[in-house]
């Protein structure tokens, strides 16, 4: 099979459009087609649905899509470990995390990693949703529970709880809980219940809606809840680590937390010697050793 022709299939299957493709490729509109009507000849099949829109990928031609991105992964790789078998940490890296620690505590965090790394290029994927790290979906992970890939370097690095927080001027206003029957007086700011979470946080959360709320205000991410906690509009669930960031934040119902979440790190085993992962790696466990090193509210 012509490795080219595979090469300008998958470019045109990845933009859905022959003029795309070529743009990408820089190559004529029309010798992309010739090129596709080539390959599709030389497999006797149809590898697309021609439509005034664009292009649909066909029930072979997602088999052939579906290969030829295995292929590029695995392409991708072989040059990150080729480019990793210098000195210098440079390039790029994919890093996946949750929006809550990617915007409240790691990102704030980076400048210092660039300042040692400046050639690094990260591409910081927020997200709920497990990316596949085997797949290279991404190179680096760092996520609220271990990982169940398999072939992956996963390192502990340490547990959080959701508890709850607010300003002392809020709390001036309307008053400090003691019992969670005192939450009643108040606005509870949460994750919504439906949106993607650790378990030990919804569960935590949908502990606190037992009560008879007065008022409630839901978000689908940390970071607004944050944000609606420094205004003053309530008493919100919270990861603790936003307390190291955020020290004029006062702890509700000390005695009250979510059960522990563990935080863990993980890469594909192929990128265990790649040494941009590995500055990445050894950045994340100094800061959060400085972190744990902090005092906690």
């Amino acid at each position: 099979m012509d490795w080219d022709k595979l090469r300008i299939f998958h470019a045109v299957a990845d933009a859905g459009s022959l003029t795309h493709a070529g743009d990408a490729l820089n190559l004529s509109q029309s010798a992309v087609s010739r090129q596709i009507r080539g390959l599709e000849e030389s497999l006797d099949a149809t590898l697309f649905h021609r439509h005034a829109r664009g292009l649909i990928l066909t029930e072979q031609g997602e088999l052939l899509f579906q290969a030829t991105k295995a292929m590029s992964q695995r392409l991708d790789a072989a040059e990150a470990r080729i480019r990793d078998s210098k000195d210098e940490v440079f390039g790029d890296l994919r890093v996946t995390t949750t929006t809550g620690f990617g915007s409240l505590w790691l990102a704030p965090r980076l400048p210092k990693l660039y300042e040692k790394y400046p050639d690094l290029k990260i591409d910081l994927m927020l997200e709920e949703r497990v990316l596949d790290l085997p797949m290279r979906e991404a190179d680096v992970a760092i996520r609220m529970k271990e990982p169940s890939q398999a072939d992956l370097v996963r390192k502990r690095l340490m547990s959080v709880n959701m508890r709850l927080y607010a300003m002392p001027g809020y709390l001036d206003a309307h008053g400090r809980p003691t019992t969670k029957e005192d939450l009643h007086f108040h606005r509870l700011i949460c994750m919504n219940t439906t949106s993607t979470q650790v378990t030990a946080g919804a569960s935590y959360v949908q502990n606190l809606l037992r009560y008879d709320l007065a008022s409630l205000l839901t978000v689908n991410n940390y970071f607004g809840v944050l944000q609606a906690v420094l205004n003053g509009l309530g008493i919100g669930v919270l990861p603790d680590y936003v307390t190291h960031d955020f020290p004029d934040l006062e702890r509700v119902l000390p005695m009250s937390e979510s059960k522990e979440i563990p935080v863990f790190l993980a890469y594909p085993e192929e990128l265990r010697h790649s040494k941009r992962v590995a500055a990445f790696r050894d950045f994340v466990v100094a800061e959060i050793f400085d972190y744990r090193h902090q005092p906690r509210a």
